[in-house]
Parts: structure tokens; sequence; C-alpha cells
């Protein structure tokens, strides 16, 4: 019978690798076509691999916590029966010549490297190393921490990237690599550097790294460890406030036609569409408009090149069960209408809520608004999603006394009021414009058409 190659599907332009996080199938299985065989994580979002088409599946070639590359084969299937498409699919699947050949030396080093790892862990005069309280160590691991002469304190101190914080074989050799380059040079460049030391008139010494500040610990103290995705999501703002300059400006906006429209309209909508309207797609639309007013603010960063954006793709931040959050986007907002908007929104915010996004539903973001109020905040200060150079935050709307310019003269009312907080990369967009941007938001909102038909 033919043999099929899954392989780890491409997740987006930034999505390079995944960690494998459960097998839903085992050896001798029968799986179905579409049918989901793995789930895997990255560190956007958790999705599920399905089969292409109706087998066996007759080996896994990754276990649970392996890091697993876009275009990796994850495992083979063995094919029941045969059509057509079967047969494309195999042969589309199949890897050529050349490419079988490269992946069979690598298979062969990968396995004298491991050989080795045992060998050596075999004659390690050593400590073994144990499992500690919560942390498990896989035979594996063991091998090359025995084979490296990595002591069970060592070990202990890894931040593991596997599930509940495991350490990974990625993770130890990542360690491994990084304690070699640390160590005395070859004789050669320590001759050089003898040499160059005799010249200097006076030593330079290296300032020590400053140690972290030790978190003391009561009796008393309950110790969490952090998700997954919380480790992640901390990676990536501390790699955002060092990468971008972080700039904000703010503008109060009057939302009073838009809060007054809005009550006229809601009841009809959902009675028509089977669903509420929100305020979210009414400043999504607002944004999208401004972003085609504003392209310059529709860009990213690429070292020191600009990068246009043809599309303008809103990400919307949304909360997951858990507490954390997730940004699914809005492709082409420009191009919706505010029906199609509304039932854009409604739909990735269900979805995340309901942890069923895939990963395309988290890509290609050109631009994000995050909504503060919905926590009772009146503005705030966000991170810059990277690459994307501007990020909006949206306050609570509050009702405040305010003055209100007629023709007749000034005098004071009540009125529906907001702050916009804008947030934006201060390397390639100056104060004019990301000021203009955001006032452009607002001055959308104010001019809403409280005769506008949905």
């Amino acid at each position: 019978m033919a043999k099929f190659e899954l392989k780890l599907p491409k997740m987006g332009e930034s999505v390079a690798e995944a960690t494998l996080t459960n097998w839903l199938k085992e050896v001798g299985d029968t799986i179905e076509a579409d049918e989901a065989v793995l789930e895997i994580a990255t560190d956007k979002v958790d999705s599920e691999v399905p089969s292409e088409v109706d087998g066996v599946l007759i080996e896994k070639l990754f276990n649970v916590d392996d890091v697993v590359q876009v275009g990796q084969t994850i495992a083979i299937i063995e094919i029941t029966g045969g059509s057509n498409g079967t047969e494309k699919a195999v042969a589309e699947s199949a890897p050529s010549p050349e490419a079988s050949l490269t992946s069979a030396k690598a298979k062969e080093d990968a396995g004298k490297e491991l050989e080795k790892h045992a060998e050596s862990a075999k004659q390690a005069i050593q400590t073994p190393i144990e499992n500690t309280g919560d942390l498990f160590y896989s035979p594996l691991v063991k091998n090359i921490a025995a084979a490296e002469g990595i002591s069970q304190a060592e070990l202990d101190k890894i931040l593991g990237s596997g599930k509940d914080g495991r350490v990974t074989k990625n993770d130890i050799l990542a360690y491994v690599e990084n304690r070699s380059s640390a160590n005395v040079q070859p004789e050669q460049s320590q001759q050089q550097t003898v040499v160059e030391a005799k010249n200097q008139e006076t030593p330079q010494t290296t300032a020590p790294a400053k140690p972290k500040a030790a978190v003391s610990v009561s009796g008393d103290d309950e110790v969490i460890e952090m998700t997954r995705m919380g480790k992640l999501i901390a990676h990536h703002m501390v790699e955002s406030t060092q990468t971008s300059a972080h700039v904000q400006s703010f503008v109060e906006c009057d939302v009073t036609n838009v809060w007054n429209w809005r009550n006229k309209v809601k009841g009809a909508f959902a009675k028509r569409e089977g669903e509420n309207l929100t305020f979210t797609p009414i400043f999504m639309e607002a944004v999208a408009k401004a972003l085609k007013d504003f392209p310059m603010m529709n860009i990213a960063v690429d070292g020191d090149k600009i990068i246009k954006r043809k599309n303008i793709n809103l990400g919307m931040a949304a909360a997951l069960p858990d507490g954390n959050l997730i940004v699914p986007v809005i492709k082409n907002a420009d191009r919706l209408n505010l029906l199609g908007m509304s039932k854009a929104v409604n739909d990735l915010a269900s979805r995340a809520r309901e942890n069923k996004l895939k990963p395309d539903d988290i890509q290609g973001g050109t631009y994000t608004v995050t909504n503060v109020g919905t926590f009772g905040s009146i503005m705030g200060t966000p991170i810059i999603n990277q690459p994307q150079v501007g990020i909006l935050a949206l306050g609570a709307i509050r009702k405040v006394p305010a003055v209100i310019e007629t023709p007749e003269g000034d005098f004071i009312g009540i009125r529906f009021k907001m702050f916009l907080s804008h947030s934006y990369d201060h390397r390639v967009v100056n104060g004019a414009l990301g000021g203009q941007f955001v006032k452009r938001v607002a001055d959308y909102l104010e001019d809403w058409d409280v005769n506008r038909e949905m």
C-alpha cells in the first residue's frame, strides 16, 4: 500500500515552528480524511493538524513536547483504498531523490549523535540525574546531560519550553551550545589574547553582569507557574519595548451620536441578524478609514527598511477563558461595510472565547486595536504588537458634562465621551503623524450620521 507523509502545514508568514502538545491518534488507528491526528501549539495559538487522506497511522516521527519545523514530516499514514485524488496527494507529498538522500543523511547523523550521547552517558562517572519534585526529565534529556557533564543542579535551573515547563531536547542542546561558547578558546586564541594583553598599558576589566534581584518567598505565599502562553506573552512584551521607541498621543472623543444611533438600531439589528451590534465594529470602521487616509501608519519595520502594507488587516485584542489575550485579525477591513465588520468581529470574538481560532485567524495583522474600556479603564498605554508600528486603545465611554458650541452660543450639556490612546513607534512615526491619525479616528466617530441605515 502507498504511504503518505503528514507534514506540519504552513501557519502564517511569521510562524516557522510549533510544539507538538498531544497525539490524538495512536499507531494502528484508522484515520479519515480531514480528521485531526495531533495537536500543536505555536507562539500565537493552539491548533490541530488533520490528515489529508484516509488510512492507518503506522509511524510517529516526533514525541509530545518536540519542536517541529514547518514542512517537516510528523507522521506516516498508510493509505487504505485508492483514488486518483489520493494518488495525487501521495505523489505531491513524496520527497524527491535528492531530498530523500538529504533526509536519510540527516537521520543517520542524528542517530550517530544520539548514539554518541548514549555511549558517553554510560561511561560518564557522575551522579545520575533524577526527577525532582515537579521536574520531569525524559531519558534522552538525562543521557545528554550525562554526556555533557551537566549536574543535577544545572539541569534544574534550565527553563523548559515543553508542556508544564518540561525541559526538551532543544532546551538542553541550546544550553550546551551556550555553555560551550563561554568556555576557554583554543590555544591559538589564548596566545593572541596574551600578546594583546601585553601590548596594553592598562588592562581593561569587564563590568560584571548585574544580578537579578532575589525574590523572597514566605511560607504563606503561593507560587504559581506561568502558563506556556503567559511566558510567550511576557517575552513578546519585553521584546517589543526593547525594539520600538514607544510614545503616546491622547484624544478625547465625543461619541454621543454613536451612542444614540446604536441604541436606536440595535434592537432591529439583533432581531434581523440574530446577534448583537456592539461598539467594536463601529470603532474598527473608523480606524480602517483613518488608515486609508494615513497609509504610513499601516507599515512594518524590517531592519533599515519600511514595508508599506497594501492590505489593511486590523488586529482585535480579545480575552481568552484563561485570562490571557489573543489578537485575531479582520482581513481587508477597509473593504467591509458595517454589517460585514460586525459579523467578522462577533465571529472572531466568539471563536476566541471557545478556543476555536485557527492559525490563519491571527496572522497578517497590520494595525491593532485594544478595548481597555471593557475593564473600566478610561485610557491606557498599550504595547505595540511587533512588527507593526501602532496600536490604539479604546477607553470606557463615560457620561460627562461638556461645553457645547452652537450658533446661538455655548452651553453646558451631558455628552458621552471616551479617550483614544495611540501608542506608536517613534523610530518611524513622528508626533505629527501619530497625533493626526488618532485625531482623524475621533473625527470619524464625532461626525457619525445619526440617520445612517444599517
